[in-house]
């Protein structure tokens, strides 16, 4: 039998208008005409299954007719007779997705759930209720197009900018030669976000029994961490305050720091501090340079500072330990002060306990020194003006030297 384009098209039509049995019955005479190599034959020019043409035969054969099951093999799926459905679900979605920073969208201020997408595709696309499949349904198609449930994700931020590769390097040479010099201390030194103190769910879960109030209206006080971390040595030092985490503050802490532990460093002539270049500890800012050069004067010390370019302070070291001070204390109530100073003392870092203090001193924010004033502290302090990176040799707004001692 020679399969002719007319003899194909008349052969697939007819099988297409035939189910179940009959259909295989009239695949099976087609095939065992055609002769030897038939399957193959008619599954390479009709289409057609060879699983479906063998059980056929057997039954052409046999006499023995199968009986098919069909009402177990299940719906068909939804965009099967809706083909448009998805697309549809897709165009409603996606424009509740657009921001329009002017506000003249056709927006719906409703939250878009499942329902409401059901509702939709009856009143936008002119679907009947009839044939649409089932909330439930409508739900799965959603997942399956990637609108799965989800937190509300904050604008993200520039990841970087021209100078930050040339930063990272700058950042490797210096904490390289901290490691390598036995009187380089390295302290890597950073502040948390402010903690509300009160009877408030922190999240976290607890196997004792915690409840808290219905309502997060009575805040007691809020209190801010900051945190020194000897990075060689795994230690930790952490202030809490309620005040503001000004310039003062935080070479208060640092000078707090030093005289405590200094006996431990006789041998150590300089500081490296790496921290984030932002807030009231940057480079720009007048009264953290004045304090820091005070600082390093006050105790001969040279201070060696080294920022993280923006957007990148997760690599700062002490990072890593926030989450463990988050994990210390979710799933348990800090109602006082005291509590959380206690849950502080009780986290552990490769297996030591972090040093833990309350500044009890109030901290007036933005105090400025005036041009002249901040131009004699340039004079004390070497900016970053002849980095190795070619692109970028003046790196002084992220590397400042305040020399103070002959090493």
């Amino acid at each position: 039998m020679e399969l002719t384009q007319s003899v194909k098209k008349v052969f697939k039509e007819t099988a297409n208008q035939l189910k179940g049995a009959a259909k295989r019955c009239f695949q099976a005479q087609i095939v065992m005409e055609l002769g030897y190599g038939g399957q193959l034959l008619a599954q390479k020019e009709l289409g057609w299954d060879r699983n479906t043409i063998r059980k056929g035969i057997k039954e052409l054969t046999s006499g023995i007719t199968c009986v098919d099951n069909m009402s177990a093999k299940g719906r068909y799926k939804a965009e099967e007779h809706l083909p448009s459905l998805l697309e549809d679900i897709k165009k409603l979605v996606d424009s509740q997705s657009q921001t329009d920073p002017s506000f003249k969208s056709q927006r719906l201020y409703t939250r878009l759930t499942a329902s409401q997408v059901r509702k939709l595709l009856i009143y936008k696309f002119s679907y009947s209720d009839e044939q649409l499949p089932t909330e439930e349904t409508i739900r799965i198609k959603l997942n399956y197009l990637g609108y799965r449930l989800k937190r509300v994700a904050k604008v993200l931020p520039q990841k970087k900018f021209p100078e930050t590769d040339a930063i990272f390097d700058q950042l490797a040479i210096v904490n390289q030669s901290a490691l390598d010099d036995k009187r380089v201390l390295r302290l890597s030194l950073d502040a948390k976000a402010r903690v509300n103190i009160g009877s408030f769910d922190r999240g976290g879960k607890n196997r004792v029994i915690t409840e808290t109030e219905d309502h997060d209206y009575n805040l007691k006080t809020t209190i801010t961490p900051y945190g020194i971390f000897l990075t060689e040595l795994d230690e930790l030092f952490l202030y809490f305050t309620e005040s503001n985490v000004t310039s003062d503050f935080i070479v208060d802490v640092l000078e707090d720091f030093w005289k405590n532990e200094r006996g431990r460093f006789s041998d150590i002539k300089t500081l490296v501090l790496n921290q984030d270049n932002d807030g009231e500890n940057n480079l720009q800012r007048t009264q953290f340079m004045k304090r820091i050069v005070e600082f390093a004067h006050q105790y001969q010390l040279n201070i060696r500072l080294a920022y993280y370019p923006p957007y990148h302070s997760k690599y700062n070291p002490i990072e890593r330990l926030w989450g463990i001070l988050e994990k210390s204390w979710d799933g348990s109530i800090l109602d006082e002060i005291e509590t959380a100073l206690n849950f502080a003392q009780n986290m552990t870092w490769k297996g030591k306990h972090p040093i833990v203090k309350l500044v009890t001193q109030t901290y007036s924010p933005r105090i400025k020194l005036t041009k002249k004033a901040m131009s004699a502290i340039e004079e004390q302090i070497e900016r970053l003006t002849n980095s190795t990176h070619e692109k970028f040799p003046n790196l002084g707004k992220w590397f400042v030297d305040i020399c103070c001692v002959t090493t």
